[in-house]
């Protein structure tokens, strides 16, 4: 962009961009940009500041500001005379949210969306906030007052501006070092997961106080410890959160599906936008615990959600779109409350025990309305189920004639990988083949309409894609969350393409994202330079984090393919970040679960015909064993040297089975008992 051509410098921008939530901004009289270098030499050649405002579609409060603010000619007038106005939708660009979320942090306040940065324009933050409200209220400034005030400092007290930006820039770095030190053991595993457990509300599950977060990486370590040490407060603390979870108002009883988390600490009042990746690790997280524990409110919630899934988030193509806004109408959740003058109506002879099942009352639970959450245990199969499975199915018809929620329809590669991942397990585990047929489609999708050839030979993702238009270069998160689904699906099928594709995405990750001097991946790649800082952390956020992934990728290879590279790289990127432990470990949930399979893996390879093999993933249905590795070989296919599995053949005949552990094998078994067994001797030796 000219910045001599007024007409376009004095024009809102986002009519160009792809994202919803950008979209949703297009008619404001703020004259918004889309991040890039146009922006900031716009800014620096007007020497204005920027206000850089960070949203998702799905986000309430980023519409609640939007009307009072960005909406208003006033306040717009303002925002454009004193500033260079930038928009980000975060879950397009999470680098860039995750640096300036990071600066907020370090100014000593509480992070979130929407998320309002000034910076210079070079892009440096010297100060920022959340929501503002149009005029002082809650404790907090009104934005026009921020506005005035932050513009009068930057122009007249330049020293200060300039102290704040060296302070959060020497901050930043330093928070991109990472923090190194010796392997992890098991020993330190099950002393966070001690640590962790106590931060449990015993009663209600979750994180105690409120809000409370799904946080299934956390209950996932909770999980395996006690999968590894048998003691029951950690198991009772995982199936606590879930029932509790599951059965609250955080969860979608009509139509399946978890909304983002509950406002308060009964798991009761949700913030009411569903997002594809929280539901993508619960299903993962409810399917690896039915698998101990044969819970059928945990099967109910796993096949309800993925119908969720399937029927309301896939796009054409096969992948599957981001989030359900939280509002509709303008009203926060309306589309998913009732009343009971409604239920009445719409159920007749069935209100009365619908209404005593779901917390059905006059005066409702939630602003005289009532969030339907469940009072009583669930029965499967039972008559009285029945009728309310066809009062829900009635409820459900008639919200479907309501306004829906919006829908942000972009494809997330690393997103679509979670629940790709997550739904073909499930598919596996649940004897779906149509769940794992669909996680193929949405593979296939992500990597035909997001996957190119970088200029050097090797395969490269784009994070996102809408409208057939690929936008953004591929973060850490993409390839490794995409190649935990490859990686997934090769053992599920047996399918060699899959194994192959997760090797390519892992040379890409090795030869643009690793940090050479300290070990680790980078978020972002050697050659996307549009950032302040290349962060490079091992912490999970909204989604996994993308270190914690890869070093599950990594070993995952290394099982599946005997190659020593793959264990001498996750060894490194182990060790990288095991300093963190004596840090600060709450975030490292899935940095530590996958080093726990570096540290215990067990794999079982399966020799013969796919329906030969059939009784032996009876058995692995069985296992709720998240350290454990398949590779399916048909006859005559062998793993290559130096894999301890390598020349590996059936016996006599027979589909044959071995477990092989610390890159040593059992002897050939033939039948399903005979794995059973092996696969728990293996266990009572972890």
């Amino acid at each position: 962009m000219a910045v001599s051509d007024t007409t376009q410098a004095a024009a809102n921008l986002l009519v160009h961009e792809t994202s919803p939530y950008l979209l949703q901004h297009k008619d404001n009289p703020v004259h918004w940009r889309a991040w890039g270098p146009e922006a900031f030499a716009e800014a620096q050649a007007l020497g204005k500041p920027i206000l850089l405002s960070v949203g998702y579609a799905a986000c309430h409060w980023c519409h609640v500001m939007a009307h009072e603010s960005f909406e208003n000619q006033a306040i717009a007038s303002l925002m454009n005379d004193l500033f260079v106005n930038i928009k980000v939708d975060r879950e397009e660009r999470p680098d860039v949210d995750q640096v300036y979320q990071q600066a907020l942090s370090l100014l000593g306040q509480q992070g979130g969306w929407p998320l309002t940065m000034f910076l210079t324009p070079k892009g440096e933050p010297f100060w920022g906030g959340t929501y503002f409200p149009p005029s002082g209220r809650y404790g907090r400034p009104g934005f026009p007052d921020v506005l005035q005030g932050v513009a009068e400092t930057y122009a007249q007290d330049p020293g200060k501006v300039s102290r704040n930006v060296k302070a959060l820039g020497d901050a930043l770095a330093r928070l991109s070092q990472g923090n190194p030190g010796e392997a992890v053991t098991i020993g330190a595993l099950n002393a966070v997961a001690d640590r962790l457990v106590r931060e449990v509300d015993p009663f209600l599950g979750g994180i105690n106080g409120a809000p409370k977060f799904p946080q299934p990486s956390i209950f996932d370590l909770l999980w395996r410890a006690h999968l590894r040490t048998g003691r029951t407060d950690l198991r009772d603390a995982v199936i606590t959160t879930l029932t509790h979870m599951a059965n609250g108002g955080i969860y979608d009883h009509l139509a399946g599906g978890f909304a983002r988390y509950s406002t308060d600490e009964q798991w009761l009042v949700p913030h009411f936008e569903k997002m594809l990746y929280d539901n993508a690790q619960l299903v993962a997280l409810m399917t690896q615990v039915w698998q101990g524990t044969r819970d059928p409110l945990l099967e109910v919630r796993v096949r309800e959600t993925v119908g969720w899934v399937l029927n309301e988030m896939k796009v054409p193509g096969g992948a599957f779109g981001a989030t359900l806004d939280a509002d509709s109408e303008g009203e926060e959740g309306r589309f998913y409350v009732w009343t009971k003058a409604e239920v009445d109506r719409l159920l007749g002879e069935d209100a009365e025990l619908f209404r005593v099942h779901y917390d059905v009352t006059e005066l409702g639970n939630w602003e005289g309305h009532t969030i339907l959450n469940r009072r009583t245990p669930l029965a499967p199969g039972s008559a009285e189920e029945n009728r309310l499975a066809h009062a829900r199915a009635r409820l459900l018809k008639a919200r479907a004639l309501r306004i829906r929620p919006g829908w942000d329809d972009k494809v997330l590669a690393d997103w679509n990988g979670l629940m790709i991942a997550a739904l073909a397990r499930a598919g596996f585990v649940f004897e779906q083949p149509g769940w794992i047929e669909a996680a193929i489609d949405a593979y296939t999708h992500v990597v035909t309409s997001l996957g190119h050839s970088g200029a050097d030979g090797l395969d490269r993702l784009y994070h996102s894609g809408r409208g057939g238009r690929a936008r953004h270069a591929g973060l850490l998160e993409d390839y490794a969350n995409m190649g935990k689904a490859a990686l997934t699906l090769h053992e599920i099928t047996g399918e060699v393409a899959f194994l192959d594709q997760a090797a390519r995405w892992t040379a890409t990750l090795d030869h643009h994202f690793w940090d050479e001097a300290d070990g680790g991946y980078y978020t972002t790649a050697d050659d996307v330079g549009d950032l302040l800082i290349r962060p490079r952390h091992a912490h999970d956020n909204a989604v996994p984090a993308g270190n914690g992934t890869q070093l599950g990728n990594l070993t995952r290879l290394w099982m599946l393919t005997g190659q020593d590279g793959y264990r001498a790289r996750a060894d490194t990127l182990m060790s990288a970040f095991s300093g963190e432990l004596g840090r600060n470990f709450f975030p490292l949930s899935t940095f530590l679960n996958t080093a726990e399979t570096l540290l215990n893996g067990v794999q079982v390879v399966l020799v013969g015909e796919a329906d030969e093999v059939e009784p032996f993933n009876a058995v692995l249905r069985n296992q709720s064993r998240p350290t454990l590795v398949v590779s399916r070989l048909p006859p005559g296919q062998n793993l290559p040297e130096p894999h301890p599995a390598a020349g590996k053949a059936m016996l006599g005949g027979k589909a044959t089975a071995y477990v092989c552990q610390d890159m040593r094998c059992s002897l050939p078994v033939t039948t399903p008992e005979a794995l059973d067994a092996l696969l728990a001797s293996s266990a009572s030796g972890q």
